[in-house]
């Protein structure tokens, strides 16, 4: 199936599972929920992409364990086979984080709303608002991909293997090169040593659509990266990670898995090599 579905294609059709997945990763004075209530797409369900993490790890966000994430798509009315459109309206385009967890966790009837809610209110299509009760009795069931996933090892074996080039960092200039601190405790400032940036916002038009899969290669290919290898991607804990996951797989590459630990890990453990302008 499409990758990318309009806003005139999802209002035409009934049968898609509609989730929204708004996460105010660096906002947490903001609730994602409230949002949802005062208005969403008709149909939608609330994903809580916030709490859908493994609340062991000392790391933000990590992917939560593959019975919480089935847990979580039973409670949402969600079958085997169901084709699954998610959207968002975070500055963050945190649907991109959700994309890659369904990935993740062996579902591929899965694609984003392009452009996300704001295109839908931008083209007068209807907005619902009010709380929304989740269905529950959902079928189901999930199917795990470690290699769609890469932990500290393994990056560290990357790195010592002399593929740093392949690890693309999707945070800002600024916090890449660390002219900007870290804004977590703890954590360190900088990059991994030979490690590409590519700023996630880079893969939008200026409207929030995503840019044709043609400007999405050049823009890797700018940065040194080489589209014919493995890409593992990072950011400061795994969302904005995704959106250039996402965008690997526009261009029609398969090879690509996510750091999901990210700076937020690799910045905060003092063994892991660092480069900072600091």
């Amino acid at each position: 199936m499409e990758m990318l579905v309009t806003p005139a294609w999802l209002a035409a059709q009934s049968e898609a599972k509609i989730v929204d997945a708004t996460y105010y990763a660096l906002e947490p004075e903001r609730d994602a929920r409230a949002d949802f209530e005062a208005g969403h797409v008709p149909g939608a369900l609330f994903l809580d992409l916030e709490h859908l993490a493994d609340a062991s790890s000392p790391w933000p966000s990590m992917a939560p364990p593959a019975d919480q994430f089935e847990e979580r798509l039973r409670a949402l009315g969600i079958d085997e086979g169901d084709v699954v459109i998610l959207y968002d309206q975070a500055p963050h385009k945190t649907a991109a984080r959700a994309w890659w967890l369904f990935r993740l966790f062996g579902f591929e009837r899965v694609a984003l709303l392009d452009g996300g809610f704001a295109r839908w209110k931008a083209e007068g299509l209807p907005v619902e608002a009010g709380a929304v009760a989740e269905p529950g009795g959902g079928t189901a069931t999930v199917t795990f991909h470690p290699e769609l996933a890469r932990n500290v090892a393994q990056v560290t074996a990357m790195l010592d293997a002399g593929a740093a080039g392949q690890i693309v960092d999707a945070r800002s200039e600024s916090r890449f090169t660390g002219a900007e601190k870290d804004p977590r405790p703890g954590v360190a400032s900088g990059h991994m040593p030979g490690a590409a940036n590519l700023r996630y916002g880079r893969l939008f038009e200026a409207d929030g659509t995503w840019k044709s899969p043609g400007a999405i290669a050049e823009a890797f290919r700018a940065e040194g990266v080489d589209l014919e290898k493995p890409i593992v991607t990072t950011c400061g804990s795994g969302i904005t990670a995704s959106i250039l996951l996402f965008g690997l797989a526009l261009t029609g590459k398969a090879d690509w898995a996510l750091y999901d630990g990210s700076w937020s890990e690799w910045g905060a453990l003092p063994e892991t090599p660092k480069e900072s302008v600091a």
